[in-house]
């Protein structure tokens, strides 16, 4: 199969999604993420558009890259301007880079009523544009906006765009589905038609407003497109560019390219990390990155996959850096048990089928009284030890009380708890600025001389989710716990018609599984000492 380069516009056309913002410092951090990955060309920006793009190209020459190349990128000069006194134009050939992305309108309708100009003075901008850029020494990207429906709509005028930006001296001719609209077979049909007309290097750059984005890109690169354009995780404007995330494992193992040059284990943490500098909230259904990729639930998919993975999973999840994942719920099967408690770590040979029995049934009736174990894998592992293992609980609860305080508009909460820790009755009040609060530090007051490794474990996350909402302030609440001691996070569960009884017990079970994680870690380290 044909070669074909990866052309990375995150930082440009990502940046443009709603609720996406990045900082100079975000950009320079993804930048070296992507090289690290081995993305051939990385977009950083239009340099003449604002000043933070300005700053970043100034810094990211600093970079040492090893696989990538930045790229500029702008418009055609402005109608009614010479090249050389364009102010975009200037601040692209200062800019650093030594290839640059050109776009221009392709469609006659952008052309006569957005640019409001003629046909022939638009053909003039590009050609001017690219030339200049070219004498320039730059290498040049034609990115050909909105040609697929330039070309439905003129077929020859848009044939013609590429045609002036070839004979200024072209690099590459990028076909854009600018707005998104075009289904798969219409794109590959028009791809076919230009690679026929044209001797010249082509690439896919597309937009996923007819959920078909990656399947477009793909079709080009069967019809000959030599580089794919795309975004991590498909950021963009309205509905998101083509995500490299799908696209680059197709190209690898569906169509069979090496890419050697691709680090291509790592990107699923390449995703997760681009998430989190964007400050958005993963997609758990992402295709081969995604956290429910390979997760899976029903008992009878479990029961093939222990037998062959195959069964399931169309690739390896190992191969783009991501994990298989087994469910507990009210539709496990026995299989789903036995491969949970063997990643829980458990030993399977201390359950027959009795106790595998007794297990299905008791989480299932929990789930059925509201619990949820698919995020809550934490409270899951402390009610098999309760149940089925010889354990005891580093302490118990004796009693609890919540005392609100109302000064105006501000609310102040006590906790009073009464615990027994190896024996000893301990009698502990705290404060908080709320009720959960108030308990979280009553208990951690309570504990702490005990266990001072309580001072490491942090609450980083508390959701509540209403059951039944028909039954108002009486309903059923499910409330999940996450917790961090700086190395791992593990996330627990309560239940309860009373809010507070239900975060309390995914608090118990919080601090209780932090204990006994550090435990284990402590006897590790006595047997390797």
């Amino acid at each position: 199969m044909k070669t074909v380069t990866l052309y990375d516009t995150t930082l440009r056309d990502g940046s443009q999604g709603e609720g996406v913002s990045f900082t100079v410092e975000d950009k320079l951090k993804i930048v070296k993420k992507l090289d690290e990955f081995g993305v051939d060309y990385i977009e950083g920006g239009w340099p003449g558009s604002n000043p933070k793009d300005e700053e970043f190209f100034k810094r990211v020459r600093g970079l040492k890259l090893k696989n990538s190349e930045v790229v500029a990128f702008s418009s055609t000069k402005r109608h009614g301007i010479g090249v050389r006194d364009d102010l975009n134009i200037k601040k692209l050939v200062s800019s650093g880079v030594k290839t640059v992305a050109i776009f221009a309108k392709s469609w006659d309708f952008h052309v006569t009523d957005a640019l409001e100009i003629s046909l022939e003075d638009n053909l003039k901008l590009i050609e001017e544009t690219v030339g200049h850029l070219k004498d320039a020494g730059l290498k040049v990207f034609f990115d050909a906006e909105h040609f697929f429906d330039g070309y439905n709509h003129n077929r020859d005028y848009a044939l013609q765009t590429l045609i002036t930006a070839r004979d200024a001296g072209a690099d590459l001719l990028v076909l854009c589905d600018t707005n998104g609209g075009q289904l798969t077979s219409r794109i590959a049909t028009i791809f076919r038609e230009v690679r026929e007309e044209l001797d010249m290097p082509l690439g896919i750059h597309a937009h996923n407003d007819s959920g078909v984005a990656v399947a477009n890109s793909l079709a080009a690169y069967e019809e000959g497109a030599v580089q794919i354009q795309g975004t991590i995780g498909g950021l963009g404007e309205r509905c998101g560019n083509a995500d490299l995330c799908s696209i680059i494992p197709a190209l690898k193992v569906k169509y069979g390219l090496g890419l050697p040059a691709l680090n291509a284990g790592q990107l699923t943490p390449l995703y997760y990390y681009v998430m989190e500098v964007a400050n958005l909230v993963p997609d758990n259904q992402r295709p081969y990155v995604g956290k429910s990729a390979f997760t899976h639930k029903g008992g009878i998919h479990v029961s093939a996959l222990q037998k062959n993975s195959a069964t399931y999973e169309h690739v390896p999840p190992e191969l783009f850096g991501n994990k298989r994942r087994v469910l507990i719920s009210e539709l496990a099967g026995k299989s789903n048990f036995r491969y949970k408690l063997k990643e829980l770590g458990f030993n399977i040979a201390d359950f027959d089928q009795e106790k595998l029995k007794h297990l299905s049934k008791n989480i299932k009736l929990m789930e059925h009284q509201g619990y949820q174990f698919e995020g809550a894998e934490a409270s899951l592992k402390l009610l098999v030890y309760r149940e089925y293992k010889d354990y005891t609980s580093f302490f118990e609860v004796d009693d609890f009380k919540i005392i609100s305080h109302n000064f105006g508009d501000e609310t102040r909460s006590e906790a009073v708890i009464k615990l027994t820790v190896n024996g000893e009755k301990v009698h502990t009040a705290a404060e908080g600025d709320g009720p959960v609060n108030a308990l979280d530090n009553a208990l951690r007051k309570a504990l702490n001389s005990f266990f001072p490794e309580i001072a490491e474990m942090k609450l980083i996350d508390y959701k509540v989710r209403v059951l039944n909402g028909n039954d108002g302030t009486a309903a059923k609440v499910r409330v999940l716990i996450e917790t961090s001691d700086g190395e791992k996070s593990w996330t627990t569960v309560g239940v309860s018609t009373n809010i507070i009884q239900a975060s309390w017990k995914a608090l118990i079970d919080s601090i209780e599984y932090g204990l006994m994680i550090h435990k284990g870690k402590e006897k590790k380290k006595t047997r390797v000492e």
